[in-house]
């Protein structure tokens, strides 16, 4: 057993999940290179009296069952049970390790909705994200190292570097971004095919700093729902529901995506906003800090922690940072302002917080990679 694997493991279950004898943990695994990690977290549990559950998923066989779907009863049917386990759980951990990333790629729309509805929205949105003490990551195989364009070796080097880096002291270092973000209202974002404002007014701002993702490293808030307007390009390609979408540039009036485009996949990308009412509005805004991850990889867990970067999620707003937006969708887009994507400014209330990916504000000197590497 790879020693960072049982090192990865511990600080699932006692550091991101603290998870306490007696209580119940569901890990949930897609695809069966995960099983190495699951084997650890499973002894880990044992070992300390937690109350270990276990599901193994393949994206093949959920293909097959979304394909053949000729009615909405068919996918609803899968949340009866599944929802009563959640329900059952303190904590929750899921690992991602699928062997073809766009193995949904040719599932219809249609279908894809019931699950997302039915569910996804069902099961982890509103049950899990909401009342479990969880968090999700991915597995490095050989799928995530074609995608991070690394062989399978270097690639292993780097996810363990990243996914069990000093979360306690990166926490310490995000208590002024938070702070910061809390009493903020207005917010411009300036950069190439970028000109962006909304408002933070009254809500929220939530660091994450190794309790929900693994890899982790940002601090997220939610827009005022019609506050949003102006231009952004989201410069890293993003994989959503197994296919692969390149630079997407929104333009939004009042909170409300009005315009799109994406070259060759605008019709994808509009397809997607066009799923309910909440889907063209933002869910959510966050500041990206992990000073480990530096370039995008198409997997949103990496990418939207790269430090330089910001990401907005169309659709959904979670709980814990409630803008009135309700969506099945919750699509994680990022945009990158380090030099070699273009660079660009972040204003709070009018004074730059950030320029090129590096914090300029004096309070926020300490997130720079220099101080948490």
């Amino acid at each position: 057993m790879d020693p960072r694997i049982t090192k990865l493991a511990d600080l699932l279950v006692n550091f991101s999940c603290a998870a306490k004898p007696g209580e119940r943990l569901l890990v949930e695994a897609i695809g069966t290179d995960t099983l190495p990690l699951v084997e650890e977290i499973v002894r880990v549990c044992a070992e300390q009296g937690v109350l270990v559950h276990h599901n193994i998923h393949d994206q093949g066989v959920l293909r097959a069952m979304l394909v053949s779907a000729t009615k909405e009863e068919q996918i609803s049917e899968l949340t009866k049970h599944a929802l009563a386990q959640m329900k059952d759980m303190d904590c929750y951990i899921g690992v991602r390790g699928p062997s073809n990333v766009s193995e949904l790629a040719d599932v219809p729309a249609e279908q894809m909705g019931w699950y997302n509805k039915h569910y996804f929205d069902a099961v982890h949105i509103k049950e899990r994200v909401a009342n479990t003490r969880w968090v999700v990551l991915r597995y490095p195989n050989f799928a995530m190292s074609q995608l991070a364009k690394m062989s399978r070796r270097a690639f292993e080097d780097f996810y363990f570097d990243v996914c069990t880096m000093d979360y306690a002291r990166m926490s310490k270092a995000m208590d002024a971004i938070e702070g910061l973000m809390r009493e903020t209202d207005r917010v411009e974002v300036k950069g190439p095919d970028t000109d962006l404002t909304l408002s933070l007014k009254g809500l929220p701002a939530i660091k994450c700093d190794g309790h929900l993702n693994i890899p982790d490293g940002e601090c997220f808030s939610a827009p005022v729902k019609d506050s949003v307007n102006g231009t952004i390009k989201f410069n890293a390609g993003s994989i959503y529901e197994g296919k692969v979408f390149g630079p997407i540039k929104l333009t939004f009036k009042d909170g409300k995506c009005v315009e799109v485009d994406a070259g060759a996949s605008t019709a994808a990308v509009e397809a997607v906003l066009d799923r309910d009412a909440g889907a063209r509005y933002v869910g959510e805004f966050a500041l990206g800090v992990n000073p480990h991850i530096t370039k995008p990889m198409l997997d949103t867990l990496f990418d939207e922690k790269i430090g330089g970067s910001l990401h907005m999620a169309m659709g959904n707003s979670y709980d814990d940072c409630k803008n009135g937006n309700d969506s099945q969708i919750h699509w994680d887009l990022v945009h990158i302002q380090t030099p070699e994507y273009g660079g660009g400014e972040i204003y709070f209330d009018g004074k730059l917080i950030r320029k090129d990916g590096l914090f300029v504000h004096e309070a926020l000197l300490g997130l720079n990679p220099d101080q948490l590497k």
